[in-house]
């Protein structure tokens, strides 16, 4: 299947069916086919929330940001707010999928949040801890049942139970954050993005930490280096050395990088004229755009949106 066979990208936004009442919720692939139709398993979707998909039979192959991503037993996903994804044409696989809001992470956010950011999109789970990360997921769905509403027409004081409810509602809230980060934690201290110790004392990390916040703040703005290095008070070549120590790429390449991903979600995502996207995304002028976009990705932006919408 090419990526580029999917119809364009819908959104879509975290709504479990009523009564449910929690920010995370866990069910099996094969739940998810049976209460939804194979036209719009197909589709691509630009989500709204975070989602962990973690493979436990079969083979496939999903689309992340426009990218295939090979997947076996063992495979897990983590799928980040404005990704854009598709699971692909293959029928004969299962797993567990995790959704959560992103006010999910409030409360604990600074627990959470850089424990999820360590994660990297995709990584792979030996038979082990498969085992392991299965049984906690399995958890997290079995506790989230505990704080479901049981129905029945002979109870009586009904207000008085939807009050106990929703208390009950609020602990096992917290149990499944708990639950939450403990699992992403362990994956972290498995699998988790990072430095030695000397790298991370020496201020490496932190300055290319700085500088990924700055490209997602001012990417539309700022299309030099120099502006991003001027800003945060070091040399072109430091910001360089951090972003290769971290990524792998040049401080040049991680922006232009991550220009080109805004520029896929835009024409996808939207029907903005060439023109104007060619603005927001700090061009100006279209030839301009669509030479740095045909040099990085070998289409022309028309090019791209048209093999994308193809049915």
């Amino acid at each position: 299947m090419s990526a580029m066979s999917q119809p364009a990208v819908e959104r879509l936004t975290y709504s479990p069916a009523s009564p449910y009442p929690f920010d995370l919720e866990v069910f099996r692939l094969s739940d998810l086919k049976r209460r939804s139709t194979v036209q719009a398993m197909r589709r691509t979707y630009c989500y709204e929330f975070y989602m962990l998909i973690c493979v436990t039979e079969g083979q496939c192959t999903h689309f992340v940001d426009f990218e295939p991503v090979e997947c076996i037993p063992g495979t897990l996903l983590t799928l980040r707010p404005g990704q854009a994804h598709n699971f692909g044409t293959e029928e004969d696989w299962d797993g567990w999928i995790v959704l959560l809001r992103p006010e999910f992470l409030l409360p604990a956010e600074a627990e959470i949040v850089p424990v999820l950011n360590r994660l990297a999109g995709s990584i792979s789970l030996d038979s082990t801890e498969l085992k392991r990360a299965t049984q906690d997921i399995q958890c997290l769905h079995d506790d989230a049942r505990l704080g479901l509403p049981k129905r029945s027409e002979e109870q009586l004081g009904a207000e008085a139970e939807d009050v106990s409810a929703s208390c009950l509602s609020v602990e096992v809230h917290a149990l499944l954050r708990y639950r939450f980060c403990a699992l992403l934690t362990w994956l972290t201290v498995l699998h988790g993005q990072r430095q030695d110790p000397a790298s991370q004392l020496s201020g490496m990390l932190l300055r290319f930490r700085q500088f990924q916040e700055l490209v997602d703040e001012r990417f539309s703005q700022w299309s030099q280096v120099g502006d991003y290095a001027s800003y945060l008070g070091c040399t072109e070549k430091s910001l360089t050395r951090a972003t290769l120590a971290v990524e792998g790429i040049s401080a040049k390449a991680y922006l232009s990088k991550r220009i080109v991903l805004e520029a896929k979600r835009l024409l996808i995502h939207t029907g903005l004229p060439i023109g104007e996207l060619s603005e927001r995304l700090g061009f100006g002028e279209v030839d301009r755009f669509s030479k740095f976009f045909k040099r990085e990705t070998r289409f022309t932006p028309k090019d791209f949106r048209k093999r994308a919408t193809i049915p």
